[in-house]
């Protein structure tokens, strides 16, 4: 009773700490010392072993090889990014999709899957597409409030479609195949994409005014791209064909060599996110890569990977210190005692990532879920990968969702200097279909768990 009562007191303060504005790593460590503290004794001898299992935890949470895998797809997305090459995939795609109804919002949600094959970050993808598609879409006459929705929505691809960070730290988490992971978010990454062209090109079709139908464009406003290339509308609406194809054979090489060597066995998931780093570097040195923009891609990399690595060595403390008070066994032992159906408990877990994505990011998330809800839903006979990408969406969903979804506030703040006038809340009006699309998917994948597992049994027969 004793030891439930401290992981309740625990609970409470990493709530607590969070809602005052604490930074979720440094929550983390606190309440993790507190737990040791309380549980070892609470006397002098107890800060001796607090500082112990830091110091543990901090060596044997971050040491293995693995770990590399992280900055590396991080750097391959920052190099493949400064080539230019998404811009110019983008451009190319527009110019396909010319006779198309909704075609600026069909090729954000294109681009953005593409951009996902190479970055893994959905914050990324959101910065990057808000700058290149949304001065494009204002400029057709697209309404604003739909257009940042698909960016934001469509962002959303970045954690799903490989090579995701989410993935790689859920994989690292639950102890799971990274490789496996990485294919089976591909067909549900496809479906979801699949479903949100559907919404664009029917949005398109029933409500023509949202993407510019009716609406003389204005041709003095920024094309895309210009705010990148620092052109005008003239010299940067239009992409060469040879400009197109080297770009998209980019990309394409980047997918093939790094996933399909990952997938046949050729490298490692950290082997080949090495490879995949090199690959986007030279592409982006074949594209006019300046030395500063490797030193600040770099940096970057530098800059974004650190808080995720302390993030992990504070979670895997907290979750040693959960373990000692017996927690996890207590909160799988009230699931699954509940009496409820499977896909009841399934539902409330997904109810509990909806709610911390409004006040923490992805990464965060998950770092104080996976390891609890894994076991649950595995024992409950869900497959561990179909569980795996149901998680993912549903965390990413999260971050759609106000008072404080991520991306939406990514959003705005890359187009502020475009558009100051959009508010907040009208980007979250507008993701509002996108967040029931992603609803929809995960009921698809919790009633047909072969769309998340079909290529991970197909490439890694057992």
């Amino acid at each position: 009773m004793f030891e439930a009562n401290i992981a309740i007191l625990l609970i409470v303060c990493l709530i607590a700490l969070v809602a005052i504005g604490v930074h979720i790593a440094i929550a983390l460590g606190m309440t993790s010392a507190l737990g040791i503290f309380l549980v070892t004794g609470a006397d002098v001898y107890a800060f001796g072993t607090v500082q112990r299992m830091l110091a543990a935890t901090a060596y044997e949470a971050i040491r293995e090889f693995v770990f590399a895998v992280i900055p590396l797809f991080l750097l391959m997305g920052e190099f493949i990014s400064k080539s230019g090459t998404v811009t110019d995939v983008y451009r190319g795609i527009n110019r396909m999709l010319r006779r198309l109804p909704g075609r600026l919002g069909i090729a954000t949600v294109i681009g953005n899957a593409l951009f996902s094959f190479v970055t893994g970050v959905s914050i990324a993808s959101a910065a990057t597409f808000s700058r290149i598609a949304y001065p494009e879409m204002k400029r057709f006459g697209y309404h604003p409030g739909f257009a940042l929705g698909t960016v934001a929505g469509s962002s959303c691809l970045g954690m799903l479609i490989p090579p995701s960070v989410l993935m790689i730290v859920w994989g690292i988490l639950t102890e799971q195949s990274i490789g496996q992971l990485f294919a089976g978010g591909v067909l549900p990454g496809l479906l979801l994409m699949s479903l949100f062209i559907m919404y664009v090109f029917g949005m398109s079709l029933l409500k023509p005014s949202v993407v510019g139908g009716g609406v003389v464009h204005n041709p003095d406003a920024k094309a895309v791209g210009a705010d990148v290339t620092g052109g005008t509308a003239g010299d940067t609406e239009e992409v060469s064909t040879a400009q197109f194809i080297v770009s998209l054979l980019g990309i394409i090489a980047v997918v093939v060599a790094v996933l399909g060597g990952i997938w046949f066995g050729i490298f490692s998931p950290t082997e080949g996110a090495g490879a995949g780093a090199f690959i986007g570097l030279v592409l982006a040195i074949i594209k006019g890569l300046r030395f500063k923009d490797f030193i600040d891609a770099v940096l970057s990399v530098g800059k974004t990977s650190a808080p995720i690595l302390l993030l992990l060595v504070a979670a895997s403390l907290y979750s040693r210190t959960l373990a000692m008070t017996g927690m996890a066994n207590a909160i799988e032992g009230l699931f699954i005692g509940s009496g409820m159906e499977p896909w009841m408990i399934i539902g409330v877990m997904v109810l509990i990532w909806f709610a911390l994505g409004m006040i923490i990011d992805s990464i965060s998330i998950m770092l104080l879920t996976a390891a609890i809800f894994s076991p649950i839903a595995v024992k409950l006979g869900f497959d561990p990968i179909a569980f795996a990408i149901i998680a993912i969406i549903a965390i990413e969903a999260g971050l759609l969702t106000p008072p404080f979804g991520l991306l939406v506030y990514t959003v705005k703040s890359a187009i502020q200097d475009i558009d100051p006038e959009i508010n907040v809340m009208t980007i979250f009006k507008s993701s509002v279909p996108y967040w029931i699309i992603m609803l929809v998917a995960m009921v698809l994948i919790v009633r047909f768990p072969g769309i998340a597992t079909f290529l991970p049994n197909a490439l890694f027969p057992s």
